[in-house]
């Protein structure tokens, strides 16, 4: 579970030399001139570095074209604008239809926070070939992730200590010693990258954003949003209400919840999400390998999560599967459907005594390659959040709120309780309770709720609606499962959504989707 406050969609602490080349790399200098003013140089687009995630550069577009990646410039602090400045790392793939046909770009932010939209782009444009013909696609590493000054915590070997350790403490000693990691987690954040720190907050990057819109020679700001990146994108409605263009939030975050708040309606979308495993798996045609009825599924899996806590299993050597590592793919599973087979094959395992699929699953959510190495996810995912949410809770204050946490969910419930701690010890203030999204005066902006969502529940989206203001959030509900709607095979989400971006055809609010 990459953020140890919320299960949004890691880090590596370097050597100082290495620090210092990625330091480097972020193009941090005095700013001599207007950046509005500034010409992206566009390159075909190296293979993702380390923090990105690694891997290969990305495969050329239908047709032959290449992806395109420039930096661009950025005050470090938007309060002292004529200062330092960084580099944003974007990518694009430009339109594929007829140049007078050409919108303008659509700018996409994939959620975390954390997430490089540098490397995510390319991983899910076959998706967005119909937005293409009209659009450039354009997507970017926001301030503090990736190549955009990512920010750095633990390193490798300690980040694989700290997915192993016990995120549900029991009793004192074990409170002790998980308040005891996550304290040395926030130091070496604050060692590491204390100059980036209280720079990473979403106003900040919504302000990155409307300087994109600027260089890229846009009016209006186009913008697909999703997860986190509906609350960047709410952000951004606030902040620059006549610039909206386009939009569209999909997997909508709450605006009007604060850090425990969202942490206990994630406890309930990932206990739904389980929910609709189990009754899915035993709904089958063929027997269900992991249970007799949907209540026995959730009953072994706890029952598989209470023996791991004091007795882990083989995981992907030397690790083992640890209670934390299991709960985590758990999770990771419940994020789409399309999961929900290898969710079943590594249950099955685990019952067996092995556990490299959930292990597997862990790894993928908390952002560990095959090689052990960690992109800057997590690192990048707690500093924004943080940096964000002003709340800080004690250890005697989330153990008054187990309770809840439980009746929420008997598997996720005390995971994510406990993850409230977070925060505490940070070395940066929080700015506030939850974001601003109002936007009066604003374009219209589609706002897509999916009611079997596990990270963002459904509930959300309505309050999103709500909190942008009159005339401004335009409801559609998709009935299905899963993180999101727009990737899912509902052709009647890609159509609302589709007509709206490339033709400006407002769905009427409240169309229901399957």
């Amino acid at each position: 579970m990459p953020n140890p406050s919320r299960l949004r969609a890691a880090a590596l602490t370097v050597s100082a030399v290495l620090l210092s080349t990625v330091l480097a790399g972020c193009g941090e200098d005095s700013q001599d001139q207007d950046l509005t003013a500034q010409k992206l140089s566009w390159k075909d687009c190296p293979a993702p570095d380390q923090a990105q995630g690694g891997g290969d550069a990305p495969s050329p577009l239908p047709g032959g074209d290449d992806w395109q990646c420039a930096t661009m410039k950025a005050p470090r602090d938007w309060d002292d604008p004529e200062g330092d400045t960084i580099g944003i790392e974007l990518i694009r793939a430009e339109a594929s239809g007829p140049a007078d046909r050409r919108i303008g770009s659509l700018i996409f932010n994939f959620g975390g926070p954390g997430g490089s939209g540098v490397t995510t782009l390319p991983a899910f444009a076959e998706g967005y070939g119909t937005l293409r013909t009209r659009y450039d696609l354009v997507s970017f590493d926001p301030r503090g992730v990736g190549r955009s000054a990512g920010v750095w915590c633990e390193n490798d070997q300690q980040l694989d200590v700290y997915y192993q350790q016990d995120a549900t403490p029991d009793d004192a000693a074990e409170r002790t010693e998980y308040v005891d990691n996550v304290k040395a987690f926030n130091a070496a954040c604050d060692k590491n990258s204390g100059k980036m720190l209280p720079h990473v907050q979403t106003t900040e990057a919504a302000r990155d954003m409307d300087l994109m819109r600027q260089v890229l020679g846009d009016d209006k700001l186009h913008y697909f949003g999703i997860s986190y990146g509906t609350e960047l994108g709410g952000v951004y409605a606030h902040l620059f209400p006549k610039n909206v263009g386009r939009a569209v939030f999909d997997a909508v975050v709450d605006p009007t919840q604060d850090s425990e708040q969202g942490s206990l309606g994630q406890a309930k979308g990932f206990q739904l999400a389980l929910d609709n495993y189990a009754q899915h798996c035993v709904s089958q045609e063929e027997d269900c390998p992991v249970g007799d009825s949907a209540q026995d599924v959730k009953n072994r899996i706890a029952e598989l999560l209470k023996n791991l806590d004091s007795k882990p299993i083989p995981g992907i050597f030397p690790r083992q599967l640890t209670q934390t590592a299991a709960t985590s793919g758990i999770a990771q599973a419940l994020y789409s459907q399309d999961f929900w087979e290898y969710l079943t094959e590594g249950l099955e395992q685990a019952y067996d005594g092995e556990g490299q699929i959930l292990m597997m699953l862990s790894d993928s959510l908390n952002g560990r390659n095959q090689n052990g190495e960690y992109s800057n996810l997590t690192a990048a995912n707690v500093s924004i959040n943080c940096a964000d949410d002003k709340p800080r809770y004690t250890t005697e204050y989330v153990q008054g709120k187990l309770p809840e946490f439980r009746a929420a969910s008997p598997v996720f419930g005390d995971y994510l309780a406990w993850s409230m701690m977070s925060c505490t010890d940070w070395a940066v203030p929080g700015a506030a309770d939850h974001p601003d999204v109002s936007a009066p005066g604003s374009a219209k902006i589609l706002v897509i709720g999916n009611t079997g969502d596990p990270a963002t529940p459904y509930e959300g989206a309505r309050r999103m609606v709500q909190a942008l203001g009159k005339g401004v959030g335009v409801e559609l509900t998709y009935k299905g499962q899963g993180h999101g709607a727009y990737d899912s095979e509902s052709k009647c989400v890609k159509q609302a959504v589709d007509g709206y971006l490339l033709d400006g055809k407002v769905p009427t609010g409240g169309t229901v989707c399957t």
